[in-house]
């Protein structure tokens, strides 16, 4: 018997179920379910009634946007399902999730178009270090042979896929498959059991070629099982059960599994490559680094805010075991104190007494508790065991009640959404007092858009950022100011000359005096400069006003009537004919983007780019990522508000890009005058 995988690893397990949208993730999940008996049938994605359609938004848009986690037993073990979107705008949700799980069910099809989102999750995975099956769904529709369907799929992984099952088809229908580790056939029926049967003679050859190739692949990693390939001894079935558990386990290939997830095809082989083969929580907690098994340890997936039961987080316990009413700590060394622990199924709920290691459970009111926390019984808590790092937002959009009574009420439902989802990311923009929600996509921010008005009851008004403009002159000029006011007993008086010219692009504002002979007490000089600084808030055009050097040369003052005050007041009005006569122009912020793209759609997005005014600044492949290239430009900041619909609409929803500001250009003519009667003084 074989040695290197040390045995199956049992007790319970948490498996990811991931892959590019409409794969078939949820299918296949109600499969599972179904098989192992957690709910009493299947049901299609089209019903609206399956486990991870629990949410009026995900029934709506008929894709999932959350994570869902569903536990069933099989065979006496128990196995946590959580299916995560495959939508790339909702793909932060399995960040957490990967983090905790033992191993990744990727469900892939035989679509070109797919790879290159397969090749984003694949890439994930490599990065956290998951161990993952590939389960090839559809075969039933598929055009192509499977092994022509590998090597199309092999460039999106970093590893072998490594084929266990060949279909079995009859007139050209998959009626099947070929166990190529058990030289066992299975006759697939409909919503049950396959049944076994003898490897027909016609497909004989055809098993004997690709098991040979599963076993090449195999002795990579085992010289024994290279000697007997070479010396063409038949190798022992446990052995090879042997290798493939090891090298799933160790993430050195990626095992390919078929099926037909809409008819519950493949799947019990597949729930058995997972009892038998994938490694158990222990190897997760290695992974993350976490400490021996002797203390509890908790790891956080998810944020999940019930109408009646309040907060829930859904978390691992990677070691130890977690009691209702535990003390736990965080590794601020704060406490939370657990009030409830669930098992989940979906939306549905059942209590628990204790949750023990390999568990994952909802444990609830853990009010201070974020999502990717960990957790212990340590006393001052133990150091983070995974970091969550948001990419960069790529879509926004500016948020307000229709009923002001709701601010409050709408700041408080936001920060819950970003508990459950902390890609979302508020702010607020002082220049145009506008609440700015970022996500990762135009649907992204509609499904919170959604939860707003649905589950919270606040009617809401989006619009479009405001776009920070600014404001410079292209001339100088000298101007007196003089605010002069008599009203009975002490008056105002100030008057001041003012030198007004331009600077370079980013020297920002300068001030400074030449004042002679005291005609400006020193006093006041402050003053005239705080005057100046508030006038600067808004030129001539309505925008704060940049690039600008003022020196206060000569003036002169009333021993009685002069005042703090009054000498601001003649500096605005200094600065308000001054700045007129400077010939002001508008100016607005330019970033520098660089977009991420599968190389087959570079040229479109190259096209696109001028067409918002953009500059391109190169373009070449993108390190470490075959397929993909990387394109920097530069464009004006106006234009980038929705230029991630555009990309992900031009590369099937999977491009993206970073934008940082580069710096501020004038702006004139049509778009200048649509700019100020939008945001400026003619709006």
């Amino acid at each position: 018997m074989g040695t290197r995988a040390g045995g199956r690893r049992t007790g319970p397990k948490c498996i990811a179920i991931v892959g590019p949208f409409a794969s078939g993730k949820t299918t296949l999940l109600e499969a599972i379910l179904a098989r192992t008996g957690a709910i009493p049938r299947q049901n299609p994605v089209s019903s609206g009634s399956t486990v991870s359609d629990h949410s009026p938004e995900a029934r709506a848009h008929a894709m999932s946007v959350e994570a869902t986690f569903a536990t069933t037993e099989f065979m006496g073990e128990q196995l946590t399902f959580v299916d995560c979107p495959g939508s790339i705008e909702f793909s932060f949700e399995a960040e957490p999730v990967l983090a905790a799980c033992d191993v990744a069910v990727v469900v892939a099809e035989a679509d070109e178009k797919k790879i290159p989102a397969l090749q984003l999750i694949m890439r994930k995975l490599d990065d956290l270090g998951v161990p993952r099956i590939l389960f090839l769904n559809k075969v039933d529709k598929a055009i192509a042979g499977v092994r022509d369907t590998l090597k199309m799929l092999q460039p999106a992984s970093s590893v072998p896929l490594l084929l266990r099952q060949i279909p079995l088809r009859k007139d050209s229908v998959v009626i099947g498959s070929i166990d190529l580790a058990l030289e066992r056939a299975y006759i697939y029926r409909e919503y049950a059991e396959s049944e076994v049967a003898d490897i027909p003679g016609d497909d004989k050859a055809r098993e004997l070629e690709a098991r040979f190739s599963m076993l090449e692949t195999l002795a990579d990693h085992d010289d024994q099982l290279m000697e007997q390939l070479l010396e063409e001894i038949e190798p022992p079935k446990d052995e090879i059960f042997d290798d493939l558990a090891a090298d799933l386990r160790e993430g050195i290939v990626t095992p390919v599994l078929i099926g037909t997830a809409e008819k519950g095809n493949g799947v019990l082989r597949l729930l058995k490559a997972i009892r038998h083969d994938a490694p158990d929580v222990e190897a997760t907690r290695k992974r993350l680094g976490a400490p021996d098994g002797n203390q509890t340890v908790v790891q956080v997936m998810k944020t999940i805010h019930t109408a009646h039961g309040g907060k829930l987080s859904v978390s691992r316990v990677l070691s130890g075991q977690v009691a209702d009413a535990a003390e736990l700590f965080l590794s601020s060394g704060e406490t939370a104190k657990v009030s409830g622990i669930y098992k989940m199924l979906g939306k549905d709920q059942s209590k628990l007494a204790i949750a023990k290691t390999g568990d994952t459970v909802a444990l609830g009111k853990l009010d201070n508790v974020k999502t990717g926390e960990t957790l212990s019984l340590a006393k001052g808590g133990i150091k983070p065991l995974a970091t969550l790092t948001p990419p960069q937002p790529v879509f926004a959009f500016a948020l307000r009640p229709k009923e002001r009574k709701d601010e409050v009420k709408m700041s408080a439902a936001i920060q819950r959404l970003a508990e459950e989802d902390p890609s979302l990311s508020l702010s607020h923009n002082q220049d145009s007092a506008e609440t700015v929600l970022s996500g990762h996509g135009e649907m992204h921010l509609r499904v919170v858009r959604e939860r707003l008005e649905g589950k919270n009851q606040i009617p809401v008004e989006g619009h479009t950022p405001a776009v920070p403009y600014r404001e410079t002159i292209r001339k100088q000029a000298q101007q007196r100011g003089r605010h002069k006011k008599q009203s009975g007993g002490h008056g105002q008086f100030g008057d001041v000359v003012i030198e007004i010219k331009p600077l370079p692009r980013g020297s920002g504002f300068q001030f400074s005096d030449t004042i002679t002979g005291g005609v400006v007490p020193k006093t006041y000089i402050q003053s005239v400069e705080t005057g100046i600084r508030d006038y600067l808030k808004s030129g001539p055009l309505g925008f704060p006003v940049v690039d600008v050097a003022v020196n206060l040369s000569d003036g002169s003052y009333h021993a009685v009537d002069s005042s703090d005050m009054a000498f601001q007041m003649a500096a605005k009005l200094a600065m308000k004919e001054g700045m007129a006569a400077c010939s002001p122009v508008l100016l607005e912020p330019v970033m520098k983007v660089e977009i991420v793209t599968p190389s087959e759609a570079t040229s479109k997005i190259i096209a696109l780019i001028p067409q918002r005014r953009g500059q391109i600044l190169g373009y070449d492949a993108r390190p470490d990522w075959p397929g993909w290239d990387v394109v920097e430009a530069t464009m004006p900041q106006a234009e980038i508000g929705d230029l991630i619909i555009e990309l992900r609409s031009a590369t099937a929803g999977v491009a993206s890009y970073r934008a940082v500001f580069d710096h501020m250009a004038e702006l004139t003519g049509r778009l200048a005058d649509e700019a100020m009667n939008t945001s400026g003084k003619a709006a």
